[in-house]
């Protein structure tokens, strides 16, 4: 089982997912190929050296010691292969021999190979032996590549391979959504690689060519949105034509008597020039025969040009093939090799152009064949899900390098299941998998495919009907899903949850599931010893799984507690009773049905006589849901514990300073704080409704710095002293700690739930957890809420789009259905002006997912034939001005003439219905208002799209965006005209494929996320060059785990990136941010917010080497997506407007700078209030432009509004002031000077002599100066004093911080958020 995680590495496509490290190095030529995949570092040594990597100072911990010990120092080899030059290669001793196929078959002199061994001295190389496991193998031996005898397997492996050469530039798959394939723009707006092109161009010669204008739509206040932009040509996917036809043959298999011949399979191919060609594929190699389509000649034709590689076939036959290949790869190798290497999970486009249906026939064989891509390596085919998951999860941990080994494998692993998961759930709702209980109706049904689970979210058998029947169990699988996320990352040794995914497709849910080995040879009733199968009535237990769940209780603040059963007996559990325990036939301990793993949302679930906080009740909790299993967010549980812990530390503090202070009234006041009842309610909300924004609780308690002094003293007298054991006591009950001697909040999640009774002796403790529920949900709505949109207020949080809008909540523990409450929150806040961007984003998310609900149940009654008339019908009555949107029932392609005999197989639910075609826009309106009501308790006043648009400021495109990407449904790409009134927007050619939605589990790179972590503190202290070490030894850790590509190794490209350029590597910034922008765009989406971020820092860059044209088209490129993600008016708009305008100003276009810089003028006044520092600076940066067009009088208006704000608000001898008030001095002498020549010229004619002016075309220093500070990036004079000041300033302001902090401000910071927040990011405000 070993070598087991490593097959799973070769897969066969041009590039393997693991060898994706070979051409990270940049600038190697092509004869130096740098190789590594599986190795420790996915950087060439030369890269790693020069950043520094390998040297980390080992003192600090005993990790780092761990990291230098994998860091083996890689090695050359000399490589020998037929018919070409012997080239070197870089190599590292961890990697193994496969990895050196891998390379060959991807560089451009070896890739038509893959049937080869590598030989040493003549003896053939192990496949999975690690390089440095093999004798005489060192620096500089020579490895021949030796031709081998090909297999039925190695035939089809070759076929594969060469088809996926020959699609190298085809960007259909990344369409498509298949083979983790996806889009990437970024090139056709670099023209190439930067990285080459940056040492290249000159920088002086480069300002005449520019031509700077953006496209119409580009410009400030356009109100055009068109969609094509979105997926520009790229020049370089123009097919190149090698082969017309390359498909098997119909004479498969060979029969007998071919057999002993050797003759493998047979292939067909028409080659350009018309030349239909049959091929035999045998142990020998490719050759041709003599078949034609009808008749069957196995005999070799003549001459037969039998080759080893079917390349080296074609090129003999077909010079179009020869010419065009050759060109073919030459292009495949020049791309940056993060264009082609798998995403770890599929990304789905939500457009695309028409594409031409192209024969393919391995595509052909992989859709009707259960096996995923990559089965063919496995011994034994389908894979065994379970045992895959489990037993990567067993691997050792004790130290670094083996946890590096598990953490691959665990996410590997869990990558290829979540792809068979999903290709499973789409197969059983389109109805290509047969149930295992194919007598019920359909929607009863269960599937298992590929050693997968399925089940459908609908409420099978009244299961959920206490809990709220369909839309339960509708809401049941994310919450576990959610539970197996929680325990997953608590990974405590010896307990073991299913693989869980869950697949929302075509508007079914479908959950899948890997399987406990013999659940399905008995009953339910007899496997589970722990919990209960029918919601409480019946529980048992089982001592060893108390002991396993005990060790998850604490991280995951599940109390201890007892329920009743059937009998009346009590029974000890550590979970909800829902959790059920079942030991499979492997002897492994299995938790499943986590979907109460956190506690109740009492918010959400009204309980008869049970009263709610004030504060929820002045917000109109508690509110009825669809079904009763709203829970509260790990995240909520989190920051509520956190919350409770300062106010523990306070309370202490403040009876423990009481006391010294007089301890004569001592006894008065500890009987009046330790009466729980006053303590308790007055606790979390010590804050007023009406002022959410202002003072919080903690501030008025004093010194928590003095708390944390406290804490520890009593934490050393151990207890002993009375007075103190008095003082934990008190503050404990105060907030709810299940321990009466230390801090300790836990909750029991069981409390409400129907049909669970616990014993009479329990009664105070129910009571107290019941209250502590209360206080989490009044904690949610009257801290949580406020702090959010204080976030947003300051900037600290800025969504824009539906997605981080949805992850912005999540991070702070709100659930979405809390959405119309945030929406009303922002409404009654006094600054609303400066939200709107905000309520905007929360508007159509509220739109869009009421949407979604109705769209899904809509899509249910839809037959497979009328999907895209349906779904084109949907969209126009959601976003068309056309009212009477009439559906155009498909005229059947294929009518009979008899009637249509009732067909038997129906999709699950399905019917032969046309009831979608009755939908109208104005039903669907008053649809989505009424779901807004019930479902998010908000109410809507519109009646259609436009009015929308009208009343909230909506764009009918960012709609479709967020409706497609939601509800996974692809579109043509192309111009719609939402607002004819004449004709519907969409016609059902223009949705071209539905998708699904896919939710799993997220293992993480732990150390290295560590090391991450570490990195960023050294960085915020002020240590760059110890930082950016630890920020790139991270960077090998997570490309070690995850492979390229990832999101967290795309967030420390752009933490390594801004590195370089706040110490002067500009190179290396681009170089990394480039990479950072490829990442962003695969693995996250070509207009995700965060593409459109790294798309602006690498446009900064750019401009730092001196591309000024990159860098405009850069900007261009954000400012574009930006405008269809969330519109112009956003703050972030005016940081980008503000970039182009300086970037505009230092190419001298100035009426255009004008225009964007005084829009993000307009936009930073309206969110940032216009006395705030960054609308000083806007007014300066506009008077520069002024001044570079001697507008002097303009100028100097611009200049003096940004000197008062200065002047107002950090007072006259700030640097800041002077220098304003400097420069208006300057221009008010430059605008003397002129005055003083227009006069010159009025009085003497032609003839004055006239004093030459000084119209100053700003430098390019001056330009990246101010781009630095717009961007909040500002470089330190290094001299040592300098760096000494800084840092005790640093330290100076953390106290400061932590001394004042509020719990708020804890959760903001926290360093779990990738984001890159440097000291050096000064922002202006």
């Amino acid at each position: 089982w070993l070598y087991f995680p490593f097959t799973l590495y070769s897969k066969v496509s041009c590039c393997g997912p693991w060898e994706s490290g070979a051409q990270c190095g940049e600038g190697h030529s092509a004869d130096t190929a740098v190789m590594n995949g599986g190795g420790a570092h996915d950087l060439s040594e030369e890269e790693s050296k020069q950043d520094g990597a390998g040297d980390t100072d080992g003192g600090e911990d005993s990790n780092e010691q761990e990291v230098i010990v994998i860091q083996d120092t890689g090695f050359t080899v000399k490589i020998q292969a037929p018919g070409t030059e012997p080239f070197d290669l870089q190599v590292s001793p961890q990697e193994m021999v496969q990895e050196i196929h891998q390379v060959l078959m991807d560089r451009e002199d070896t890739c038509h190979r893959t049937c080869f061994s590598l030989q040493l001295d003549g003896n053939v190389l192990d496949n999975f032996a690690e390089l440095k496991s093999i004798e005489g193998l060192q620096e500089g031996s020579l490895l021949k590549v030796v031709e081998e005898p090909y297999t039925v397997r190695e035939a089809r492996i070759h076929v594969r391979h060469i088809r996926d050469l020959l699609k190298g530039l085809d960007p259909s798959d990344a369409y498509n959504g298949v083979d983790c394939n996806s889009l990437s723009f970024l090139s056709v707006f670099t023209d190439g690689d930067l990285g080459d092109s940056g040492k290249r161009k000159k920088k002086g010669s480069e300002l005449e060519q520019i031509d700077c204008t953006p496209p119409e739509h580009i410009l400030p206040g356009s109100k055009e949105r068109p969609l094509l932009p979105l997926q520009p040509q790229n020049k370089e996917w123009k097919p190149m034509q090698c082969l017309k036809v390359l498909t098997m043959s119909g004479w498969n298999p060979p029969p007998g008597n071919r057999k002993m011949h050797g003759d493998l399979m047979y292939l067909y191919m028409v080659t350009v020039e018309e030349r239909h060609i049959s091929i035999t594929a045998s142990t020998r190699g490719f050759y041709l025969n003599q078949s034609t389509t009808y008749t069957f000649n196995p005999k070799p034709a003549n001459p037969s040009f039998l080759s080893h590689s079917l390349v080296e076939l074609l090129s003999q036959i077909s010079p179009t093939f020869k010419k065009n290949f050759t060109v073919l790869q030459k292009k495949r190798v020049q791309r940056h090799p993060f264009e082609r290497i798998a995403t770890p999970f599929q990304v789905y486009s939500w457009t695309a152009p028409q594409v031409d249906h192209t024969m393919d026939c391995v595509r052909a064989e992989d859709a009707y064949t259960s096996r995923l891509g990559y089965e063919e390596h496995i011994p034994g085919q389908t894979r065994d899900w379970n045992e895959e998951l489990q037993t990567t999860r067993e691997l050792a941990r004790k130290n670094l390098p083996e946890r590096l080994l598990r953490e691959r494998a665990i996410f590997k692993v869990h990558s290829d299941f979540a792809a068979a998961a999903t290709r499973g759930s789409m197969a059983v709702i389109d109805g290509n998998v047969m149930a295992i209980n194919p007598g019920e109706e359909t929607r009863m049904q269960m599937f298992i495919w590929n050693n997968i689970f399925f089940s459908l979210g609908f409420d099978v058998r009244d299961h959920y009907r206490e809990l709220g029947g369909d839309a339960a169990a509708h809401a049941a699988p994310t919450n576990d899903l959610n539970g197996v996320r929680a325990y997953g990352a608590v990974d405590v040794e010896g307990l073991y949850t299913l693989g869980t995914v869950v697949v929302d497709y075509r508007g079914y849910r479908v959950t899948a599931q890997s399987i406990i080995p013999g659940i399905l040879e008995r009953e339910q009733e007899q496997s589970v010893i722990y919990g209960s199968i029918d919601f409480g009535k019946t529980v048992v237990s089982h001592g060893k799984y108390l002991e396993l769940l005990e060790r998850t209780s604490r991280p995951l603040k599940v109390q201890r507690h007892n329920v009743l059963n059937e009998k009346d007996e009590s029974m000890e559990l550590c979970s909800s009773v829902e959790c059920k325990g079942i030991i499979g036939n492997d002897g492994r301990h299995y938790i499943l049905d986590l979907l109460r793993t956190f506690p109740p949302d009492l918010n959400f679930l009204p309980v008869e006589g049970e009263e709610l906080s004030p504060e929820s009740v002045r917000q109109g909790f508690p509110r009825q849901h669809r079904h009763r299993l709203a829970c509260l967010r790990q995240e909520l549980i989190e920051a509520f514990v956190e919350h409770r812990y300062l106010l523990f530390m306070k309370m202490a503090a403040l009876q423990l300073m009481q006391q010294k202070a007089n301890k004569e009234s001592k006894l008065a006041t500890l009987t009046e704080n330790s009466s729980p009842g006053a303590a308790v309610p007055a606790l979390p909300s010590t804050e007023t409704p009406d002022s959410p924004l202002e003072g919080k609780a903690e501030d008025s308690i004093p010194g928590l710095a003095q708390a944390k002094e406290l804490a520890e003293s009593l934490a050393a007298e151990d207890g002993s002293d009375p007075k103190s054991r008095e003082v934990v006591l008190n503050a404990c009950k105060a907030v709810g700690s299940i321990s009466n001697t230390s801090f300790d909040i836990r909750f029991n999640p069981d409390i409400f739930s129907p049909g669970v009774r616990f014993p009479e002796d329990s009664a105070d403790d129910i009571q107290k957890q019941k209250q502590l529920l209360k206080d989490a949900g009044a904690f949610l709505v009257s801290c949580q809420i406020p702090s959010l949109v204080k976030d947003c207020l300051d900037h600290s949080a800025l969504p824009m789009d539906g997605a981080t809008l949805t992850e912005a909540l999540h991070q702070r523990g709100i659930n979405v259905r809390y959405l119309g409450n945030v929406l009303a929150f922002v409404d009654k806040t006094p600054a609303k002006a400066q939200l709107e961007h905000f309520y905007r984003i929360g508007i159509s998310e509220l739109i869009t997912r009421c949407a979604k609900h109705i769209f899904k149940t809509y899509l249910q009654g839809v037959e497979l034939s009328a999907l895209s008339a349906a779904v084109s019908h949907f969209l126009n009555c959601f976003l068309s001005s056309f009212s009477d949107a009439v559906a155009h029932l498909p005229a059947d392609e294929l009518v009979s003439r008899r009637k249509n005999r009732k067909r038997r197989n129906r999709v699950p639910g399905g019917g032969d219905n046309t009831a979608w075609a009755s939908l109208t826009p104005s039903e669907l309106w008053k649809n989505i208002v009424s779901e807004a009501q019930s479902y998010y308790h908000f109410t809507l006043y519109c009646e259609n799209a436009d009015q929308v648009v009208e009343k909230y400021g909506l764009q009918k495109i960012t709609l479709l965006r967020e409706i497609s990407i939601k509800v996974g449904i692809q579109i043509l790409i192309k111009e719609y005209n939402f607002d004819s009134r004449h004709k519907p927007a969409f016609t059902e050619e223009d949705i071209l494929n539905i998708f699904p939605v896919v939710k799993h589990v997220n293992p993480k790179a732990s150390d290295a996320f560590h090391f991450f972590q570490s990195g960023q503190a050294k960085v915020q202290q002020g240590y760059l060059k110890e930082g950016c070490e630890l920020i790139n030894e991270a960077l090998n850790l997570f490309n070690n785990v995850y492979g390229a590509m990832h999101v967290e190794i795309c967030a420390c490209l752009r933490l390594l990136a801004r590195l370089n350029y706040i110490m002067g590597d500009h190179h290396e910034a681009l170089s990394n941010q480039q990479k950072a922008v490829l990442m962003s765009e695969r693995v996250l989406g070509i207009e995700h917010p965060n593409t459109i971020q790294e798309y602006m820092h690498l446009a900064l860059y750019c401009f730092a080497n001196g591309q000024l044209s990159t860098a405009l088209k850069l900007l261009y490129r954000a400012r574009y997506l930006m405008l269809m993600v969330c519109g112009e008016d956003h703050p972030e708009m005016a940081l980008l407007d503000s970039n182009i305008g300086l970037v505009l100003h230092g190419v001298m276009e100035y009426d255009l700078s004008l225009r964007f810089l005084e829009n993000a003028l307009a936009i930073n006044s309206k969110y940032h209030g216009p006395r705030s520092l960054k609308v000083a600076l806007s007014h300066h940066l506009v008077a520069r432009v002024y001044e570079s067009k001697a507008e002097f009088r303009s100028a100097l208006q611009q200049e003096k509004e940004g000197y008062t704000i200065y002047k107002n608000q950090v007072g006259e001898a700030h640097e800041k002031t002077k220098e304003s008030s400097e420069y208006l001095k300057y221009l008010t002498q430059q605008a003397v000077a002129l005055q003083r020549t227009m006069n010159e010229i009025y009085k003497n004619g032609s003839n004055a002599s006239i004093m030459p002016l000084k119209f100053t075309a700003p430098s390019m220093a001056s330009v990246l100066e101010q781009l630095n500070i717009i961007n909040g990036i500002i470089f330190i004079p290094l001299s040592q004093k300098d760096l000494e000041n800084l840092k005790a300033e640093v330290q100076r302001r953390q106290q400061l911080q932590e001394s004042g902090k509020s719990v708020e401000d804890l959760t903001v910071d926290s360093p779990l958020e990738l984001e890159d927040k440097i000291p050096m990011d000064v922002n202006v405000d």
